[in-house]
């Protein structure tokens, strides 16, 4: 773990002390090779499951695609920020690049983390540096507005998770992840129990985000600037569904019985965002309601707890960090050249930028779960196991899969097919820097269709 962390913390020094011509190659470099070798995490060799341990912090099959992700995509966001800000003083371009460096620190602990506390601590921790980010680099006035949400929506749902956690100590006397698999259920009867019940999960579930708390996410994702977008798409809401994850098996067997509405409420959001998605004109709120409606079904393949839901999952969420990571990144070049995200003015632009429109295919094909890439994959497990749970999920996730279909072809149609609009006369052309960024997206994801194992958790 120390050989992630220490050069995580060393890349701020380097972000102060690197003069300001070879600020940008210095921190892509040195983020790139954190990347590369947290792709050793991967490869997980030991039998109980649990490898690189130590008294805090360890890694397992669950949480190592998660941390190989949030390694992956800092120099990403590296990448795509640097014609955003590019015109600010150097100071400002270096405290943009420590605050992300911090949030990849807080992530790292937060997924390895092997006591529930220090996972709590870390998961609020990241709120920081991701507030900060909205709120000084957004691009329009409604900025602070979002972050207050942000920032009240996640606080609101994660109180209620500490007085659970210490009701847990108090009730098993251990909070770690590695003891509390071993301690014998407790009898959960009472009214008290099933509110103990909902406050373990409320944070998780406003981090997803749960449809119906929801409203932080577009908002959030509107106004962020690009490195927030896809941290936020990427990482953060994946926070929710791990910490779900995390805290089940230690919630039976009152599961059985409460996780209904939930599930209903999540299904129901897969149709109601990919319906709001349908009448969208904003570029950016159209992938953000997206991304509801597939963490819908994440949380829906969660809750039912079967193996194949735990799979479909983590597959789903590791597809999906990549793929809506990719949108946004696509959405952010298409707005550096309009300076809008206004659908309808800004179509057609394959005409003028015919190889930006290939990774706008690729991307949306991956949106839509086309076979073969992972998100396939995940969403064939998380169904199947819905159906098998009760056939009237069938309805509602095959609704949703053709709506999903039918708004990313929107997606696909508006913003590069057509007549260019007459005042679109002078764009910048394509950079090879936007080129790499999304063939850093798309490639691994395509290459996990070649060895899904390495991401699908447990049961492999």
């Amino acid at each position: 773990m120390l050989k992630l962390l220490i050069p995580t913390l060393m890349l701020i020094p380097t972000i102060w002390l690197t003069s300001s011509k070879w600020l940008w190659p210095t921190t892509l470099a040195h983020s790139l090779i954190i990347a590369l070798i947290s792709l050793t995490w991967l490869k997980n060799l030991s039998e109980t499951g649990w490898s690189n341990l130590n008294l805090l912090m360890a890694t397992d099959p669950l949480s190592s695609p998660l941390l190989t992700l949030t390694c992956w995509l800092l120099p990403l966001m590296i990448l795509a920020s640097q014609n955003h800000t590019a015109h600010e003083p150097s100071n400002r371009q270096r405290m943009y690049m420590t605050l992300l460096t911090s949030l990849q620190f807080f992530l790292i602990l937060t997924f390895s983390a092997t006591e529930i506390l220090m996972f709590y601590i870390m998961f609020e921790a990241t709120l920081i540096p991701t507030l900060i980010i909205i709120t000084r680099w957004g691009n329009q006035t409604e900025r602070l507005n979002a972050g207050t949400y942000f920032l009240f929506y996640t606080l609101a749902g994660s109180l209620p998770l500490l007085v659970a956690l210490l009701l847990l100590q108090n009730a098993t006397g251990t909070l770690s992840l590695l003891t509390l698999q071993y301690t014998p259920p407790i009898q959960l009867l009472s009214y008290a129990d099933k509110l103990w019940w909902a406050g373990c999960l409320l944070a998780f579930l406003v981090k997803m985000p749960l449809y119906g708390v929801h409203l932080w996410l577009p908002k959030a994702h509107v106004e962020a600037p690009i490195a927030g977008s896809m941290i936020l798409a990427a990482i953060l809401l994946k926070l929710g569904g791990y910490g779900m994850m995390r805290i089940i098996p230690m919630l039976e067997p009152l599961t059985k019985e409460l996780s209904y509405p939930f599930i209903i409420l999540a299904l129901w959001g897969i149709i109601m965002t990919g319906l709001i998605c349908l009448r969208q004109s904003d570029l950016k709120s159209l992938i953000a309601y997206s991304s509801v409606s597939h963490m819908g079904l994440v949380v829906g393949g969660i809750l039912i707890q079967t193996p194949w839901g735990f799979t479909g999952a983590l597959l789903l969420m590791i597809a999906h960090g990549l793929t809506s990571s990719a949108l946004f990144c696509l959405a952010n070049t298409n707005y550096e050249r309009t300076h809008n995200r206004t659908m309808l003015l800004a179509r057609g632009l394959q005409m003028i930028l015919p190889l930006m429109a290939v990774w706008w295919f690729i991307a949306s094909l991956a949106n839509l779960a086309f076979p073969p890439l992972p998100n396939l994959m995940g969403e064939l497990f998380i169904i199947t196991s819905l159906f098998n749970w009760s056939w009237w999920t069938l309805a509602l996730t095959g609704a949703g899969t053709l709506i999903t279909a039918a708004y990313s072809l929107y997606l696909f149609l508006t913003t590069q097919r057509g007549s260019l609009p007459p005042h679109t006369l002078a764009l910048n052309p394509s950079f090879s820097r936007e080129h790499l960024l999304m063939a850093l997206h798309l490639l691994p994801l395509i290459l996990l269709t070649l060895k899904p194992e390495l991401i699908w958790g447990w049961t492999a």
